[in-house]
């Protein structure tokens, strides 16, 4: 885990696919799990943000996938050790999806 704003830059436009430059949030977790590094640009610069266990293990049941979508809670959980598969999510009211027209 010893890319920086270059190396993360250039996995997700040629390993993923996708533009960094979008706004989105990119999270890179090493073979060990206990290194986390999220990589974003936020209309000025990239940005990376980074976070190294003391103790134990990130938690994340990608289901083998490289890639999938995480709701800002389930970020949350992920930073905070909660392992969201075993968690109990309840119906929330969420406003309909208004098609392109």
């Amino acid at each position: 885990m010893r890319k920086s704003f270059t190396g993360l830059s250039a996995m997700v436009k040629h390993e993923l696919k996708d533009n960094p430059l979008n706004g989105d949030i990119y999270i890179f977790i090493n073979r060990r799990r206990n290194l986390l590094k999220m990589l974003y640009f936020d209309r000025t610069g990239y940005a990376i943000w980074s976070k190294q266990l003391a103790q134990g293990q990130f938690v994340f049941d990608g289901r083998g996938a490289v890639t999938c979508r995480l709701s800002a809670a389930e970020l949350q959980c992920l930073l905070d050790g909660i392992e969201v598969r075993n968690t109990r999510r309840y119906k929330r009211f969420t406003l309909p999806q208004q098609a392109n027209t």
